[in-house]
C-alpha cells in the first residue's frame, strides 16, 4: 500500500521566510534550507535576526495570511488526495502553517512548534523530533506502507533517501547537482507522472 510524504514550502506554498524578508525589508531572512543545510544553524540565525529587528510572531503571521499556494498546487494536491494518502512533513511551525493549510483544504501536516512569549516574542522552537522527516518515513514503512516522497531542498534529503521512491521538485541547482541519483522535475504534471510510474510497479 502506497503513501506519499511531501515537503510543504517550495512544493505547495512559497517559502515563508523569503516572503517575510520581502515584506519587512530584512534581506538576511531570505536564507532558507536551500542555502544552509543545518536547520539548527539556520533557525538560530533567524531568531537572532528577529530579536535584532524586534520582529514578533504577529508580524510574521500577518505576512503569511496574505500568501497563496503556488499556482496549480491546490489542484495537484486534490488529485493526490483522490488517488493516494499523503502526509505533508515540514520543518515549519504550526503557528505559521494554519492559514496556508486552510487554503490547501486542510491536508494532514506534521510540523514543529515555536516558544512564544506573551508579547509575541519568539524565544525558541521545539522540533517534533530530530530528523523528523526521515523518522516519519521509517515509521510508515514499519507499518508496511511503501513510501513515495518528494521535496525541494537539503532538509528533505534524509526523507528522500529513506523513501522507497523519491523525487525533487523544483530544486535549486546546487541541490540537484549534489544529489544526481534523485530524479527531479519542474512541473506538477512531471511530478504526477513520476508518482504514477513509481506506484505502478
Amino acid at each position: 500500500m502506497y503513501i506519499l510524504c511531501s515537503d510543504l514550502e517550495g512544493v505547495f506554498v512559497p517559502e515563508i521566510w523569503i516572503n517575510v524578508a520581502k515584506a519587512t525589508g530584512i534581506d538576511e531572512l531570505k536564507l532558507t534550507t536551500r542555502d544552509i543545510s543545518d536547520y539548527d544553524v539556520l533557525m538560530k540565525k533567524r531568531l537572532a535576526i528577529m530579536a535584532e529587528h524586534n520582529l514578533k510572531l504577529p508580524d510574521i503571521q500577518a505576512v503569511i495570511k496574505k500568501m497563496e499556494p503556488l499556482d496549480g498546487a491546490r489542484e495537484f494536491l486534490k488529485w493526490i488526495r483522490e488517488n493516494y494518502q499523503i502526509i505533508i512533513v515540514s520543518d515549519t511551525f504550526i503557528e505559521f502553517a494554519a492559514p496556508l493549510m486552510e487554503k490547501l483544504d486542510w491536508p494532514t501536516l506534521f510540523c514543529n512548534s515555536l516558544e512564544v512569549a506573551p508579547d509575541g516574542t519568539v524565544n525558541g522552537y521545539m522540533l517534533r523530533q530530530t530528523d523528523g522527516k526521515r523518522k516519519t518515513t521509517q515509521a510508515l514503512q514499519s507499518l508496511n506502507f511503501t513510501v513515495v516522497a518528494f521535496g525541494d531542498s537539503y532538509n528533505d534529503i534524509t526523507m528522500l533517501e529513506q523513501a522507497d521512491a523519491a523525487f525533487l521538485f523544483r530544486p535549486p541547482a546546487n541541490v540537484a547537482e549534489e544529489y544526481p541519483a534523485i530524479a527531479w522535475t519542474e512541473t506538477y504534471n512531471g511530478l504526477k507522472q513520476l508518482i504514477q510510474t513509481a506506484t505502478a510497479r
